[in-house]
């Protein structure tokens, strides 16, 4: 052997293992799927591929050319957040207050229709996971499992909140009872939705033929070969439907425009209070003059909310109001804001520009799609993750230390 080279040998098994970082394999499909996730946008990958096509659609859609939807997130990914360096963030807390109470995170789960079509858990997995983080969940008139049997699956848990929302149906009878049935399950507040005189024009949803509950028809033959674990689900489970709505036939946009009320007005919310003496949150504000009207009418909170992008093409953006609403109500008013928030740093977004908490739907449902209550969970904690890291890099140690300074808006 030449003075210049040098012995070679096998290497052992015990030297490369720890540089190769074999790990035992996830064995089980959505864990594998879940874990992999690291944004909300990988969930809504993750659930194109697990839902069928007009499931996926109707969450990920909004109306006509979907121009409302499109402009609420450009207003989150334009913006520049001025981060304040040399603060204290060795401990940070993100618990805030929502209607008088801690809230652990400054997110809630929004109400959403059909909830069981993403996933045959439906409402009370999303009611279990906000139980378990200390947050707020709103339940739909549209929910596909009865309030009571929400409140049952977090009965016991000092942590669980529930809201109702509720639409002003044509049937205020009907509305009445529901009001009545949440308060008697012990629902902490009710939603008042006020931006769907008639259901927006949801092309997506027209264009599939989305029914509820989901029919099995020429169209939806080769979507059972494409998503057999769903539509095992469907038909192995519960038929999914809203009780209020069963029976009737046609889209959902069809059976929508048969339940709401064009002709409430404000003076409605007077009815409203004489049948619901708990908290009142009006959601679907747009201008800084129906802030005031609800504030003035006697609304407790207010959602300054586009519907998702779901219902009037080019409506406001609810984040460039915001600022605008928080100076006209006032500091000691509750602002919750949604549409468009897909992560952690666009609630602090939110906040800082004023708003008292935020709603999120389509980030929970994306997790619901890609797996259950699982993916749920797996959403809260991205987003939770994301809340913190954003603002300990801004240097605020709590929500009270969010302003203005912390964001400029593009």
């Amino acid at each position: 052997m030449s003075p210049r080279e040098t012995a070679r040998r096998l290497p052992s098994w015990s030297a490369i293992h720890p540089l190769v970082g074999l790990r035992r394999p996830q064995l089980r499909p959505t864990e594998r799927r879940l874990a992999a996730a690291l944004t909300i946008p990988d969930l809504r990958r993750a659930a194109a591929r697990r839902a069928p096509r007009a499931v996926f659609d109707y969450v990920d859609g909004s109306a006509e050319t979907e121009a409302t939807y499109a402009r609420a997130r450009a207003a989150y990914e334009g913006l520049e957040f001025q981060p304040q360096v040399l603060r204290d963030v060795g401990e940070v807390s993100t618990v805030t207050r929502v209607l008088g109470r801690p809230s652990a995170l400054p997110f809630a789960f929004a109400p959403t229709g059909f909830t069981r079509l993403m996933h045959e858990a439906g409402e009370a997995a999303v009611a279990r996971v906000a139980s378990r983080h200390g947050i707020p969940y709103a339940v739909s008139t549209l929910g596909t499992t009865a309030p009571e049997a929400v409140a049952a699956a977090v009965a016991g848990d000092p942590a669980a909140r529930l809201w109702f929302q509720l639409y002003v149906w044509r049937d205020r009878a009907a509305a009445e009872e529901l009001m009545a049935r949440a308060d008697a399950a012990g629902y902490e507040a009710l939603v008042l939705t006020v931006d769907v005189p008639v259901a927006g024009a949801r092309l997506r949803d027209v264009r599939n033929g989305l029914s509820v509950p989901p029919a099995l028809t020429a169209r939806t033959l080769l979507d059972v070969a494409r998503h057999p674990t769903w539509w095992f689900d469907v038909l192995t489970t519960e038929p999914i439907d809203f009780a209020a709505l069963a029976g009737w036939d046609g889209t959902i946009g069809e059976k929508l425009n048969a339940l709401f009320d064009p002709t409430m007005t404000l003076a409605d919310l007077e009815w409203v209070r004489t049948n619901w003496r708990k908290p009142l949150i009006v959601k679907g504000i747009q201008t800084v003059d129906d802030a005031r009207a609800v504030v003035d009418a006697g609304a407790d909170a207010i959602v300054l909310s586009s519907h998702g992008g779901r219902q009037l093409d080019r409506a406001p953006v609810p984040l460039r109001l915001v600022a605008r609403v928080r100076e006209a109500l006032g500091p000691e008013a509750e602002i919750i804001l949604d549409s468009g928030i897909l992560s952690g740093a666009d609630v602090v977004a939110a906040l800082a520009l004023g708003a008292s908490s935020t709603l999120v739907g389509r980030a929970y449902l994306f997790g619901l799609m890609a797996g259950g209550e699982a993916g749920v969970e797996r959403a809260t904690e991205i987003l939770a993750a994301e809340v913190r890291r954003t603002m300990t890099l801004l240097g605020a140690a709590s929500i009270d230390e969010l302003g203005p300074r912390h964001v400029r808006l593009g």
